[in-house]
């Protein structure tokens, strides 16, 4: 599979253990059907944005088994395999939690909750990026109730930006070890994502948004 990437990412990269993958990523949950079940409206669409997601450059694909459940790993599979060696794609399973994990494994990367109002993780991302391990917040623009702020929209207002890009690209600023993985059913909105992260906030629009989450 070529890649054509007409637009540079974001964010740079991240070592995640052995294999080097975008900050820039992409979260496969909207490909399914209404509330994360069954299949897509338009399996014809959700193809596509996959196959943009590859041709963009982006090497980190997040997904579950639980979507769907099964449908979008197996539009993954039906999609883009034989996968391109630098595609990584991380899939969860499971639904218990413990204390444990780094007695079982090495630990290269946790995902969990977080966002501009959602900072409940800052101490953890700040103890991960020291041990060099990946943090990937879930819901990075709100989740199922988008981000408002009267501080976002103003920084947003001056420079020209949405709301949702300030918020993409003060993640990416917030801490190195932050990969994100906004998920869209468009592939004109994965574009959208992708130039709004990249954009380059001042210490005063960093400083007013750090209020939100206080």
């Amino acid at each position: 599979m070529i890649v054509n990437s007409s637009l540079p990412l974001p964010g740079g990269t991240w070592a995640l253990g052995d294999t080097t993958v975008t900050r820039f990523g992409y979260g496969a949950m909207q490909l399914d059907g209404p509330w994360v079940m069954g299949p897509p409206a338009d399996p014809v669409a959700a193809r596509a944005v996959l196959r943009d997601v590859i041709e963009l450059g982006i090497t980190h694909i997040d997904t579950s088994d639980a979507y769907g459940p099964r449908v979008t790993n197996e539009l993954i599979r039906e999609t883009l395999h034989p996968y391109p060696e630098s595609l990584f794609i991380a899939t969860k399973v499971g639904a218990t939690r413990d204390a444990e994990a780094r007695s079982v494994a090495p630990i290269v990367c946790v995902q969990n909750m977080y966002n501009l109002a959602h900072r409940a993780d800052d101490a953890l991302i700040d103890e991960l990026a020291a041990d060099g391990i990946a943090y990937v917040p879930f819901f990075p623009l709100g989740g199922f109730s988008p981000l408002q702020s009267e501080a976002l929209s103003r920084v947003a207002g001056r420079l020209g930006a949405t709301p949702m890009s300030v918020a993409l690209a003060w993640l990416l600023q917030r801490s190195p070890n932050i990969l994100l993985i906004p998920g869209t059913s468009s592939a004109a909105h994965l574009r959208e994502n992708i130039a709004g992260a990249g954009l380059a906030l001042t210490a005063d629009d960093l400083a007013e948004l750090d209020t939100i989450g206080r």
